[in-house]
């Protein structure tokens, strides 16, 4: 199968990347430029006219301009060329998927199409979509104009991705999963970071989602993708654990949250194993933040 990928060489693309080499697929990046290794490359900006996609099978969207580090509020004072970007160009690309054939196109959205609802709601995937922020009511409603084409459309309404990027594999400079750098310096240096839990899925565990969707011919439509409830205190306590350092531990949060179920993902024999992959990537997380 001939995958195509956008956001090839970003944090979340790379898991999709190297989902698709995996399972023997061929596979094209859609990036500004040629991120050499074991993939073919079209030039791609979200800003510019989509490339010729015919003879894909699959278009794998993941690409998406922000402020670095930041989805919710990542148009910072420029909501208009947020839009445009991210929202037009995402479009256009799925337009010119339609008129070239592109028989599948996942698209990667967020549990963010819910941000609206009040924390500790139940988000079963036939919950109504209340999006407050921007960046929610970009995804859906670039969800919307995918499930108005005349294609197989996958919306995977993923929540925060974790895990470290796959190795041997084109990236994009520095290494983007820093989002608990902070914390865990702080935990290690004596200070208790803030108490906060939310739910997580590793980038693999999301790009095997998409797999079992392709495998199983899904019907289009959201999709919802989601696994652990992780909390701080319990990130921190395992690190410390593996490390075999002291550090101060939060206060275990009380704080609600607002769960997804993954119904369809379940129903086809998707199995996450995110407390298992934490555990076993540990090591080499402490490694890179130079905590051990």
């Amino acid at each position: 199968m001939r995958v195509a990928i956008t956001g090839a060489t970003g944090y979340v693309g790379r898991f999709f990347v190297a989902r698709a080499l995996t399972d023997g697929h061929r596979v094209t990046a859609l990036t500004r430029h040629a991120p050499g290794g074991p993939v073919d490359h079209l030039p791609y900006d979200l800003g510019a006219a989509p490339p010729e996609l015919s003879g894909t099978d699959l278009l794998v969207h993941t690409a998406f301009a922000h402020i670095p580090g930041r989805y919710r509020g990542g148009e910072g004072d420029d909501p208009d060329g947020f839009l445009a970007a991210n929202l037009d160009g995402t479009r256009r690309l799925f337009d010119a998927a339609a008129r070239a054939g592109v028989p599948r196109v996942a698209f990667l959205s967020s549990r963010a199409v819910f941000d609206g609802l009040p924390p500790g709601a139940d988000l079963p995937e036939g919950c109504a979509p209340d999006p407050k922020s921007l960046y929610g009511q970009a995804k859906l409603t670039a969800e919307r104009h995918l499930s108005a084409l005349p294609l197989r459309g996958w919306s995977l309404r993923a929540t925060g991705v974790f895990g470290l990027e796959p190795r041997d594999l084109p990236r994009a400079t520095p290494p983007a999963w820093q989002k608990w750098r902070d914390v865990l310096t702080e935990a290690f240096s004596g200070r208790a970071p803030a108490p906060r839990r939310g739910t997580e899925v590793h980038g693999a565990d999301l790009a095997g989602a998409l797999a079992r969707l392709v495998a199983a011919g899904a019907p289009a439509g959201p999709v919802h993708v989601s696994d652990i409830l992780l909390d701080t205190r319990e990130l921190v306590g395992t690190a410390a654990r593996v490390a075999g350092r002291e550090a101060a531990l939060p206060a275990t949060s009380d704080a609600p949250v607002s769960a997804m179920t993954c119904e369809t993902l379940v129903g086809l024999g998707w199995a996450p194993d995110g407390r298992a992959r934490l555990e076993m990537e540990m090591p080499a997380l402490l490694t890179a933040y130079g905590l051990v």
